[in-house]
């Protein structure tokens, strides 16, 4: 009852307050009929509390968003299923969701009535302009009398998270095969090592196909030998994406930061699809990727990484070379120091294949402007190197810039020994 009574609403407080008043007068003047008044404006709001007090509605609540990963920018929906799993019909429900603020505001419903064993479906759409994981929810449903006397608020403890996933452009194809760990373009290798899975010929087996006769080592051995199956073999690169805040300039969605998030979502997705390992590394070194599949793992990592205060990329780059068996390495980088670049530029050795995505941060707020001296001096080092760099300037489409990852670069003397020297 004291839950009913804390629940009158003004309306409701204003019988009460009307009751009583009626009641005084009506003592005070020695009217009857105005007592009887008085009691019944004053009983209804404390029926109408004791009533709503006492139901006990079971509402069984789903919630189901589609998709549960949403880009940038890209709406959301959200969808609550409300069952009545009790023998009575509701009163009024108001119905309210809990979102963040990035969200937008907070969705209200009302519905007027549902029947035993009733179901609604109630629809509505979130979108956010900023990355990140965004909870919804719990849902808070308020019982009230059919007067609007008293309102009774109650709530579900369930809620779900909204991804909400960096830009992914669509990227061209371009040849970066040729050069990642395992060399050519087939997705197969066979492994030279011990036990039943090794390439070396075997004995010959009954029900063995004759066509994996492997006449050589039958000569040699002077009975039938077979070759062993192939087993299946993924090519292995890094992604090494530069948060420090001190490389990036601009703020909000165009700034370089967020260009260089979107980039290297774009580039992590388009590898994974052509099914390169990938491993993500940033300057705080290398970042634990979700068991989701690879693209939905990095996308998620994605939505959530942040500019660091870190000041050099030491981290990010012991832990590419710790790493090791790297094919390709994309660097998505921002501005620069010359002991930087030359320390990342000498992560490419061997066969590596080395891509550069540089954002031109120095004229970041002026789109049509030529190359930076600091861009240009970062590019001679890398192509010096070996690396493939492609310009990403403010305005500019990640897509526009990736065919450059196609062009080899002319590699200097310096670049030669280096390569040829390791680390």
């Amino acid at each position: 009852m004291k839950a009913g009574l804390g629940a009158l609403t003004a309306r409701g407080r204003s019988f009460v307050a009307s009751g009583i008043a009626a009641l005084l007068c009506a003592v005070l003047l020695g009217e009857h009929d105005l007592l009887r008044i008085g009691i019944l404006i004053l009983t209804l709001p404390l029926l109408a509390a004791m009533v709503v007090a006492r139901t006990r509605y079971r509402l069984s609540c789903a919630r189901r968003l589609e998709p549960q990963r949403a880009e940038v920018g890209v709406e959301a929906t959200v969808t609550l299923r409300l069952e009545n799993v009790t023998r009575l019909p509701t009163g009024l429900l108001l119905v309210e969701d809990t979102v963040p603020y990035a969200l937008g505001a907070r969705p209200r419903f009302v519905l007027d009535r549902v029947e035993p064993q009733g179901i609604r479906e109630i629809d509505y759409r979130v979108r956010s302009d900023l990355r990140g994981k965004f909870p919804i929810g719990p849902l808070s449903v308020r019982i009230t009398d059919p007067f609007g006397l008293v309102e009774l608020a109650r709530g579900f403890t369930i809620s779900d998270t909204l991804v909400v996933t960096p830009q992914v452009v669509p990227l061209p194809h371009v040849r970066l095969s040729g050069e990642w760990t395992g060399g050519g373009d087939s997705r197969t290798r066979s492994v030279a090592a011990a036990g039943d899975d090794d390439v070396a010929p075997r004995e010959y087996r009954q029900g063995d196909d004759l066509r994996r006769v492997h006449w050589r080592s039958t000569a040699r051995h002077g009975e039938l030998m077979v070759r062993r199956e192939e087993q299946q073999w993924q090519s292995r690169g890094a992604l090494l994406l530069d948060t420090r805040r001190m490389a990036h300039r601009g703020e909000g969605p165009r700034s370089s930061f967020e260009v260089a998030v979107s980039a290297a979502a774009s580039i992590g997705v388009h590898l994974a699809r052509e099914g390169l390992g990938l491993r993500l590394v940033t300057d705080q070194g290398a970042e634990h990727l979700t068991d989701t599949g690879l693209s939905h793992g990095l996308l998620d990592t994605l939505a959530v990484v942040r500019q660091s205060q870190t000041r050099s990329l030491e981290y990010g780059i012991t832990a590419l070379r710790q790493g090791g068996g790297d094919g390709l390495i994309v660097a998505v980088l921002g501005s620069l120091r010359a002991e930087e670049v030359t320390a990342v530029a000498r992560l490419r050795h061997g066969s590596v294949t080395g891509v550069a995505v540089v954002l031109d941060t120095a004229v970041w707020e002026h789109p049509d402007a030529p190359p930076s001296e600091d861009y240009e001096q970062a590019r001679a080092v890398l192509a010096g190197y070996g690396w493939r760099v492609a310009r990403l300037r403010s305005g500019a489409s990640i897509a526009s810039v990736w065919p450059e990852a196609a062009r080899r670069a002319a590699r200097s003397p310096i670049g030669n020994t280096a390569a040829g020297g390791g680390q």
